[in-house]
């Protein structure tokens, strides 16, 4: 069968056409999407980018797909294809410098497990089913067994001696328990199975396994001063080693070991990737800002946040002392039992507030289908607040927990606090926008994985509900008012410790002092921060995306170009991609093929997209 004529079997006879190795693409960008996350799906499945082979081939092929896009006739594609077409090739730049940055981290990591090249071999022929030598396998894990103990010996010394880094230790430890998880692989394939094997390996095995394991909990607990974290997932595509899929909670959704402190930031190390490495993420963001610039945008915006802050503390008889009037909001929070009840009020209180200002299209199913479970303690160390999507997951505090934990989570989940972010988490926030990703061009999931859209869509809502005055009284403005200086905050504290300009101290600091955070939660929130769950940019993509949204909507809706719904569905109509492109669709941008990020967004059409209270 031809090559053309075996693609139009599979059901690819519309988007590429290989003849004499050339590739030809017609105007179906949305299919040569599908076939690229397809093919890159099946690749990151059977190799691990953690190793040397698994990102060689895949450097390969992200070269391969880059020449592929070449040979698009970019002039020819509508506007929809156009964007498609800007966002794949930046998808594809944007995993090549990942594969970057991880050899740059291997590097670093290197001397602290020079037995991983042994591990990869192994794993490498099995996947070969090259044939087994037993003997010489068992020979393998016994001298890695040996290495192993020897190296931690060495780095025991190195302890000692006041030499020890703990960002490399923390990461060699990730590494090593990675190869723990490829070992056990490669040993349940022939276990049992091959009985030379099941004769010669069992015990170097569990010598090598324990020696593994011991090796990891003596760099991260003792070196590194962390708990030993699980083997990090492999994801099968996604923007900055997020998986694929279209969503995601607003305040995150990892859970703590089991023997992580509440009350104490020593155990937060964080990995900071160095102005050069939030430059390259905010590129693959379409973010044409500087750390530094951004920093100094989320300050400005704080004291705006606090001027308004002391409007509302007045209001409420407390003068400028807007901590009083804050502490005050923190009691009046339900009594244990009565969370959900509030919840789901709340919710049904925000789709009554968008139908009746018409400002979105909501399907019926969209209405019903959203569901509530209750968080575990442990979760609750990591993530003091419910989060939301489908499911909403409430935080609020168990019998199990200490008095000071319960006053402190009952503070934290007030009912300001909830109202001002059941929007944020249900409708018109997370829920909806997810429940539309899996119905509008589900292709662009590709592209949909950025905080700068997932949860700037559903903090663009707080900013919007604030100036139509969804929060009537004093008390409620203060609790939205809390959000918008906790997500300035997010800013300032995520960049600079990434810029090596703030400690995790420094960061629960200014959480504590400048939003009026509850010491603990401001410690569960800086720890998942930085305990490798989510990428550098995250936390800064919230009130960064909103205002991105914000200030499009200036742009089309107050310029009397777009209604409300046209203007909110449409967006939700393109699905998710960094907030420029959504631009780029909403106005007709002209695009280029090798369009570069452009957009100065913040103060865009009249004053600051975040300024609370703004008159529209």
């Amino acid at each position: 069968m031809r090559a053309g004529n075996a693609l139009a079997a599979c059901g690819y006879a519309g988007v590429i056409v290989i003849a004499a190795g050339q590739l030809k693409a017609a105007d179906d960008m949305a299919a040569l999407v599908e076939r690229y996350s397809t093919d890159a799906g099946s690749l990151l499945r059977a190799y691990r980018t953690d190793s040397p082979t698994g990102r060689d081939r895949m450097r390969q092929f992200y070269g391969e797909w880059a020449a592929r896009l070449k040979q698009v006739n970019f002039e020819a594609l509508d506007q929809e294809g156009k964007v498609d077409y800007v966002l794949l090739r930046q998808t594809l730049d944007g995993e090549l410098r990942q594969l970057s940055r991880r050899v740059k981290t291997e590097l670093d990591t290197a001397p602290l497990v020079p037995f991983a090249q042994a591990v990869y071999d192994l794993e490498a022929a099995r996947q070969r089913v090259d044939a087994m030598d037993a003997r010489k396998a068992a020979a393998t894990l016994a001298a890695l067994a040996k290495q192993v103990a020897k190296l931690q010996a060495v780095v025991a010394e190195s302890l000692r001696a006041g030499a020890a880094d703990k960002r490399s230790a923390r990461n060699a430890a990730l590494t090593v328990t990675t190869l723990r998880t490829i070992l056990e692989r490669w040993y349940t394939f022939y276990n049992g199975y091959d009985p030379l094997f099941t004769w010669w390996a069992p015990e170097p095995y569990k010598a090598a396994d324990e020696a593994l394991l011991a090796y990891a909990t003596f760099l991260s607990e003792k070196v590194a001063g962390v708990p030993l974290a699980a083997a990090p997932r492999q994801s099968a595509g996604g923007r900055d080693g997020r998986s694929s899929g279209a969503g995601g909670s607003a305040t995150g959704n990892s859970a703590a070991p089991a023997n992580v402190r509440s009350d104490t930031t020593d155990d937060i190390v964080g990995d900071p990737i160095g102005r050069d490495g939030l430059l390259a993420a905010l590129d693959d963001e379409m973010i044409p800002y500087t750390p530094e610039e951004l920093v100094a945008i989320a300050r400005k915006e704080l004291d705006r946040c606090e001027g308004e802050m002391k409007k509302a503390s007045r209001e409420m008889g407390f003068g400028d002392d807007w901590h009083k009037a804050l502490e005050k909001v923190k009691e009046m929070h339900v009594e244990p039992g009565q969370q959900p009840k509030l919840i789901r009020d709340l919710a049904q209180e925000a789709i009554d507030f968008v139908d009746m200002h018409d400002l979105i299209t909501v399907p019926q199913l969209a209405r019903e289908t959203w569901r509530m479970e209750m968080m575990t303690p442990e979760r609750q160390l990591v993530n003091p607040f419910f989060t939301g999507g489908e499911v909403i997951s409430v935080s609020f505090p168990l019998a199990s927990m200490t008095y000071d934990q319960k006053e402190m989570g009952m503070r934290g989940n007030n009912i300001p606090f909830s109202r001002a972010t059941v929007l944020h988490e249900l409708i018109p926030g997370h829920h909806l926008q997810l429940f539309m990703a899996e119905r509008e061009r589900p292709y662009r999931r590709l592209f949909g994985n950025t905080p700068f859209f997932v949860e700037g869509w559903a903090l663009y809502w707080e900013l919007l509900l604030w100036d139509m005055k969804f929060q009537k009284t004093p008390e409620d403005r203060v609790g939205a008012l809390f959000w918008h200086m906790h997500r300035c905050a997010r800013i300032i504290f995520s960049l600079s410790f990434h810029l090596g300009t703030m400690t995790p101290k420094q960061c629960v600091d200014l959480l504590v002092e400048r939003v009026g955070h509850e010491r603990d939660n401001a410690i569960g929130e800086v720890r998942r921060s930085f305990n490798g769950s989510y990428p550098p940019l995250y936390q800064a993509g919230y009130l960064l995306g909103g205002m991105q949204l914000y200030a499009l909507h200036k742009e089309l809706v107050d310029s009397g170009k777009m209604t409300n719904r046209q203007f909110h569905d449409a967006v939700l109509a393109g699905n998710g991609m960094p907030i420029e492109m959504v631009r780029a669709r909403l106005t007709g941008q002209k695009l280029t093929r090798d369009y570069q990020t452009s957009w100065r967004f913040y103060g865009a059409a009249g004053d600051s997209p975040a300024q609370p209270g703004a008159v529209r």
